[in-house]
């Protein structure tokens, strides 16, 4: 019976797939406990709220206080080397909803299967310090989004964002350019 609940505890995976891990992050104390034991970082005033998901947590990184939003899902990849393929960077808001995903199937032989057809080289992720992720956004594999920047809710990236824009859309395109006010 022990055995079963092992995989809890030693499983890179944090989400309602394991209760143990959804029922921890019921408790802020507990739920930053449980990230700071699974991520490859996991810095102070950090919370993973329940209902959210983390694949291959040993390859992610969050930095100073970062809120993953219910629903959100960051998929790392083990198939990467040992450095981190989700990298989020201080003080970046995020909505619910947002997935972030460092590789993809590969679908090159039309003969075959894409189940078969195995992964893609993973492309690792970078949410930059200040930035904003809107509700339901998605990022895909090899994306950096610049520092304090906006990517409005329900949008795809599919490319790196500079310094301090806002994109939007699907694709994300380029909407406006931050400036300060003087």
């Amino acid at each position: 019976m022990l055995s079963k609940f092992k995989f809890w505890f030693t499983s890179y995976r944090i989400g309602p797939d394991i209760p143990l891990t959804h029922f921890l992050l019921h408790s802020r104390r507990l739920g930053h406990w449980l990230c700071q034991k699974k991520f490859a970082k996991f810095d102070d005033g950090s919370e993973m709220r329940y209902g959210s998901y983390a694949i291959c947590t040993q390859h992610i990184s969050i930095g100073k206080k970062v809120i993953i939003r219910p629903l959100s899902m960051l998929f790392a990849s083990e198939h990467g080397d040992s450095s981190s393929n989700i990298i989020i960077e201080d003080y970046v808001l995020m909505g619910s909803g947002v997935h972030i995903y460092t590789a993809n199937h590969c679908f090159s032989d039309p003969t075959l299967a894409i189940y078969f057809q195995g992964h893609e080289k993973v492309k690792p992720v970078r949410i930059s310090t200040g930035a904003w992720l809107g509700a339901n956004c998605i990022i895909l594999p090899g994306v950096t989004v610049g520092r304090n920047s906006v990517v409005g809710a329900g949008s795809v990236v599919t490319k790196d964002v500079p310094d301090n824009v806002v994109v939007a859309g699907q694709p994300a395109k380029l909407i406006k350019i931050i400036m300060r006010a003087d």
